[in-house]
């Protein structure tokens, strides 16, 4: 081994200099594709096989690690060896906290160990007093964790990351900033960062070891499994964790029994056979490490016997970890798009809980998928534009028995009718298919929503199937419906978790938050409203309840604050709810956007929708705030036209001197002034035959529209349903050829955004004179 310690030291000492802020494949290319043949190729001994691991710590090292929260994959252990072997403090890209919360457990486990008795700091930039925290840290050797790092560093300690120490009167000191402070060896530090591609200088990485903690998907499918199992078989994941505590704590007496022996026989004088004491030592050290060994053995037949049971359930723990690694990529195409591991972990928990039971485990498996992936992609929806959601298409319906028809609901129509068929397709919905013809007494009720549902579909449906039911026989009380499957979506977030709203131009959700409050018993007092602005901080970190910060994009220093409180919550209210509205910014903390429910508010995409959306917010009781007979016909009129105006704007400025942004605040004015100036006449009573003549030609021309005779919610609902979901702009007023350059602009947009999803690498090229004649030197001496 001493002949191959030459081209182990190079590669390792490689390792721990270059490596860490690279990816797993691209350290594993590097090392052993590249450094490792180099190696050979120049004839410099070798290990076989090279192995960094192996090198660079052991197994009851990595063991230790792995009880402290280190996942066990490769890539995690790599990064444990160059956090702690590394000869510059660590600096660790860690979205998923990983690294975080693995470093302060290890530091709260040394304090049990070491004579260091003063437990791990942890400070941010933001803090007003972290250079006296730093301060007391270096001064009595305590570890230190800067958390939130940005890619901005504070050059006040870059003596400290430098390990700019000198001797003072026969003690170690550094600088700093301009205080002179006593340094103890002990002193460890460590920077971590949310962000996941953060662009640091040259110069940091000179100062610091930047280590690449993002989680792979490997390692990710390891951590979901041992969620499923302590789901699905609590008793076996629990026998699993104590065999790997007892694993490590085997593995650590073992290498403290060889240690031990080998100073007992560095120490001994004289003959060993006589000296007994020795003797004895050694006949205990063997009697030990055999009781050890067989230890170890068992416990090596064990794990493999529970990691075949754990296998079964890997399906689900790798789809689980790909819809992860889906989530993170879009926070390429819009930073706004950010989502942390424990987030996730809350979606996946949930999705275990719903999903139904089942005796088999492949059907028990396909149940945790389905629901898993539909949960997921409702999470991941909320928070994404028209033109970023990727709609799933997983479910098509089809037509296979022509006896349908014989068990569907009397007297309803056609429409109805092919919708039940289609219903009936799917699992939830066929067992119960038989017993359509016996819902007209609950779909007759003049609130069904608000009912008990037929059946068992109340215990065998979730809050969406039943929504699909309402909207399959009546389509007047799915707004309604939906209010209230809000309301039961809402109630799955935690006090905790603050919603985010990503605003666009044309949408407010204030007037909608407004009605759930009311519907949820917060409605008065117990929701407040603040518009964020200059001296509104103190204002909103006084509140509670349920609290919307409105137009946070203005105040970004402030929300550091914010991040820091919301972080300091253990035991919120139940009831409490926090609620925020921002325009999409690059600086909004990465904290809470990882931790929040983000909802992206945006106008309809079509006129349908556009209309469907505006009827869904008239109360019956405002249609009736008018009783002239052509007022709810008005009404009809001033939300088309609120829909073509809505849709103009993606067409840009055409027809208009600038782009507009109509909001449906604007539809609700217009609608007030409606009831107060309602009619005008211009000529009074029409009984000349002249203006009899130019009413008609004016009704011809402008009236051609027909509409349904009766304006009440439900038969404009069934109008609105039959407008098709698609529109040419001549629908708008505007020329067909207005939708070439809409749909250029979409599809370069759509093709930036798959380009930024893409890895991606760069190389810098430097032609600059000094390069250039640095190159000419270099190249003039090697020859």
């Amino acid at each position: 081994r001493r002949v191959r310690l030459l081209g182990d030291c190079l590669v390792c000492a490689a390792f721990l200099s270059y490596e860490g802020a690279f990816s797993w494949d691209f350290r594993n290319e590097m090392v052993y594709q590249i450094w490792v043949h180099d190696v050979q190729r120049r004839d410099i001994p070798l290990s076989q096989p090279f192995k960094v691991e192996s090198l660079l710590t052991d197994e009851t090292e990595i063991s230790r690690w792995g009880s402290e929260g280190l996942p066990p994959d490769e890539l995690s252990v790599q990064n444990g060896i160059l956090t702690t072997r590394g000869s510059r403090f660590a600096l660790c890209i860690d979205p998923q906290q990983q690294a975080y919360n693995w470093v302060r457990k290890k530091e709260e486990s040394s304090l049990l160990t070491s004579v260091n008795i003063f437990p791990p700091q942890i400070s941010s930039f933001n803090d007003p007093d972290f250079l006296k925290q730093l301060e007391m840290a270096i001064k009595y050797g305590s570890p230190f964790l800067f958390q939130d790092v940005d890619e901005y560093i504070d050059p006040v300690i870059d003596n400290v990351l430098e390990k700019n120490v000198k001797g003072v009167e026969g003690r170690q000191v550094i600088m700093l900033g301009d205080k002179e402070v006593h340094y103890d060896p002990n002193f460890k530090l460590f920077l971590n960062t949310k962000l996941s591609n953060p662009k640091y200088s040259p110069a940091v990485f000179g100062k610091a070891i930047v280590i690449n903690y993002t989680v792979t998907l490997k390692g990710l499918e390891d951590q979901l499994l041992s969620v499923i199992m302590g789901f699905e078989k609590r008793e076996l994941e629990e026998q699993r964790e104590r065999l790997i505590q007892e694993t490590s704590d085997n593995k650590k007496l073992l290498k403290n029994l060889g240690d031990s022996l080998l100073r007992e026989l560095a120490t001994s004088t004289g003959n060993m056979l006589d000296n007994t004491e020795l003797v004895e030592t050694l006949e205990e050290t063997k009697l030990k490490s055999t009781e050890v060994f067989e230890k170890l053995k068992l416990a090596q037949k064990t794990a493999v016997d529970i990691d075949k049971l754990r296998d079964g359930y890997r399906p689900a723990a790798k789809r689980g970890a790909i819809l992860f690694f889906v989530l993170t990529d879009m926070a390429l195409v819009n930073s706004m798009y950010q989502y942390s591991l424990a987030s996730y972990l809350k979606v996946f928990d949930m999705s275990l809980r719903k999903a139904r039971a089942d005796s088999s485990l492949i059907k028990r498996l396909e149940n945790i998928i389905s629901t898993l992936t539909y949960n997921v992609y409702n999470y991941g929806c909320t928070g994404k534009r028209h033109k970023l959601e990727q709609r799933f298409n997983c479910i098509q319906f089809y037509l296979h028995s022509a006896n349908s028809q014989q068990m569907l609901s009397p007297g309803t129509t056609q429409k109805v009718q092919s919708q039940q068929i289609a219903l009936s397709k799917t699992n939830e919905f066929y067992l119960h298919y038989v017993f359509f013809p016996l819902l007209p007494q609950w779909y007759d009720l003049d609130a069904p929503e608000q009912a008990p549902f037929p059946m068992k579909y109340k215990k065998n449906l979730s809050a969406f199937q039943k929504l699909l039911l309402l909207r399959c026989f009546r389509v007047d009380r799915v707004f309604r419906g939906v209010t209230d499957y809000v309301t039961v979506i809402m109630s799955e977030n935690t006090a905790s978790s603050p919603i985010v709203f990503i605003l666009s131009p044309g949408s407010d959700p204030a007037s909608d938050l407004m009605k759930l409050a009311e519907s949820s018993g917060f409605g008065g007092s117990k929701f407040k409203f603040l518009a964020m602005g200059q001296g509104q901080d103190k204002v909103a970190a006084s509140r509670g309840q349920w609290l919307m910060l409105q137009n946070c994009h203005l105040l970004v220093k402030w929300l550091k604050e914010l991040e820091k409180a919301l972080e300091r919550i253990t035991k919120p209210n139940p009831n409490f709810r926090l609620w925020i509205t921002t325009n999409p910014i690059e600086d909004f903390p990465i904290g809470i956007l990882q931790n929040s429910l983000k909802v992206v508010t945006e106008p309809p995409n079509g006129l349908k929708l556009n209309m469907r959306a505006t009827y869904s917010k008239i109360s019956h009781d405002s249609l009736s705030a008018c009783d002239h007979p052509v007022f709810k016909s008005l009404v009809y009129v001033l939300a088309f036209f609120h829909a073509v105006v809505q849709e103009r704007r993606k067409y840009g400025k055409i027809g208009w001197n600038v782009s507009y942004d109509f909001s449906e605040s604007d539809f609700f004015v217009s609608g007030a002034r409606l009831t107060v100036f309602f009619l005008f006449f211009l000529t009074g009573t029409l009984t000349c035959t002249f203006n009899l003549s130019v009413a008609e030609s004016t009704e011809n021309i402008f009236l051609l529209y027909s509409c349904t005779h009766s304006f009440n919610l439900a038969c404009v609902a069934d109008e609105i349903e039959n407008m098709p979901l698609a529109n040419t702009p001549e629908v708008m007023g505007l020329h067909s050829n207005a939708e070439i350059g809409y749909y250029t602009l979409a599809v370069k947009e759509l093709w930036s955004h798959l380009i930024d999803l893409q890895p991606q690498s760069g190389i810098v090229w430097c032609f600059s004179t000094g390069f250039l004649t640095v190159t000419f030197c270099c190249s003039t001496l090697l020859q």
